[in-house]
């Protein structure tokens, strides 16, 4: 899973709208482990993800550069980025179900860490999904 859609975790997520500064994130090489526990009516294992992923300056300075991605049927209810975190809640809808969504990060520098909330009502019942994100910087890409 890319950082760039570290939301993915729940496959919703939207675009980040252009920046007025670069977040606190220094480039090069980064790794990226979340961790997700559900809560549902049948026993679900926590799930770990670890990727590595290089993040370029450009990229950083880009407005088109974004923590979260596209997907179709979510709405963004509220976004608030800056140079040192990104905080949002959103709300998707897909067959028959309702995801209410989240979500904060903090930048550091050479690390970044945050957590995104996920509940959802669906006709097989309702889940609760909670994945703490941790980053750091290992070096120049």
């Amino acid at each position: 899973m890319s950082f760039r859609i570290f939301l993915a975790t729940a496959a919703l997520t939207l675009p980040l709208a252009a920046q007025a500064e670069s977040p606190d994130v220094a480039p090069g090489e980064w790794e990226f482990v979340s961790v997700t526990e559900v809560t549902a009516d049948v026993d679900i294992p926590d799930q770990t993800n670890t990727e590595r992923q290089c993040i370029s300056q450009e990229e950083l300075d880009s407005a088109e550069f974004g923590f979260i991605e596209e997907e179709e049927g979510c709405e963004l209810l509220d976004q608030t980025m800056a140079a040192d975190g990104l905080s949002y809640s959103m709300i998707c809808r897909a067959d028959g179900g309702e995801a209410t969504i989240e979500g904060e990060m903090r930048f550091m520098g050479e690390q970044i860490e945050g957590d995104v909330d996920i509940v959802t009502e669906s006709p097989m019942g309702a889940m609760t999904m909670k994945t703490r994100i941790e980053g750091e910087r290992l070096g120049d890409c």
